[in-house]
């Protein structure tokens, strides 16, 4: 059992990480088509996936060359996609602790899916069951139904009319929604498509996509302004209450205040009281 008493079948994890295998795994079919389409050939085409295997960057590529943009800009785009999957590993390595020996190969599968499902589970063990599953069934499948895809392009055609192009962001974006939990981040989201938007006609194939990165920076600038703004001010200032025996050094018991003219330290009445603290006094030493 773990703590609170949240532990999860082996089962349960296994089903959903399967779940998720199979139903992005399924997209890199539309992989394959797109990027043999794009002018890719059989064997580049399969070493992406193979090797590069993160789908969002892989969909980049393909669609800046298919655009006429210039291989480097292509490959950058695609690398800036990529950086998020370090980012990722940050946070895996803590939560599933693998030995030494296993993780550069672990790494080729800290992609969104996998982080997706290790980050809902409830302990390390099934962490790791949920890791492994979803990245072994969804390497295998994806390169399977790239190798499929890239074989039937010439039968399909043009992808474009199929829809296929679009599959591949798609399921990235379907994925990446749930995730957007802030105002921030739903900021971050937005302005990044409206720029993307707004670019794509006007800039080379692939710059838009490093451009709306901007997005992100921007967005943490904002609110860095705005949380200067209001955490300089004076906010719910504690008032003093009590009465004047709080205020009263002579050790007086707090409570409600006396009434007027009632006996205070030393048996004298009145506002001349040495024990009261006048209201004049208390604005001066402020």
């Amino acid at each position: 059992m773990t703590a609170g008493g949240r532990d999860k079948p082996d089962a349960a994890v296994v089903r959903d990480a399967l779940a998720v295998g199979v139903a992005v795994g399924l997209s890199g079919f539309a992989f394959g088509v797109t990027s043999a389409g794009s002018g890719l050939g059989l064997l580049q085409t399969c070493a992406l996936s193979l090797l590069v295997f993160t789908g969002a960057s892989q969909f980049a590529l393909v669609g800046a060359l298919a655009a006429g943009g210039s291989p480097f800009t292509a490959a950058a785009g695609a690398l800036f996609l990529g950086v998020r999957n370090a980012f990722y590993g940050l946070r895996l390595s803590q939560m599933l602790a693998l030995p030494r020996a296993v993780r550069p190969f672990a790494a080729q599968w800290v992609i969104d899916e996998t982080t997706a499902v290790t980050l809902a589970q409830p302990d390390r063990r099934a962490a790791r069951i949920g890791f492994t599953v979803t990245g072994l069934s969804l390497y295998l499948l994806w390169n399977l139904t790239t190798l499929l895809g890239a074989l039937g392009a010439k039968a399909i055609g043009d992808t474009r009319a199929w829809g296929l192009d679009a599959a591949g962001p798609a399921v990235f974006l379907a994925l990446l929604a749930p995730m957007l939990k802030t105002a921030t981040e739903r900021a971050v989201a937005g302005l990044a498509v409206l720029l993307g938007l707004v670019l794509l006609p006007v800039l080379p194939a692939g710059v838009p996509v490093l451009v709306a990165a901007l997005a992100a920076p921007a967005a943490l600038l904002a609110e860095g302004r705005r949380d200067g703004r209001t955490g300089g001010s004076v906010k719910d200032v504690p008032e003093v209450s009590g009465g004047a025996d709080e205020l009263d050094g002579s050790g007086g018991s707090s409570g409600p205040s006396r009434p007027s003219g009632s006996t205070g330290s030393g048996g004298r009445t009145g506002p001349d009281r040495p024990d009261v603290v006048k209201p004049d006094v208390v604005k001066e030493d402020r």
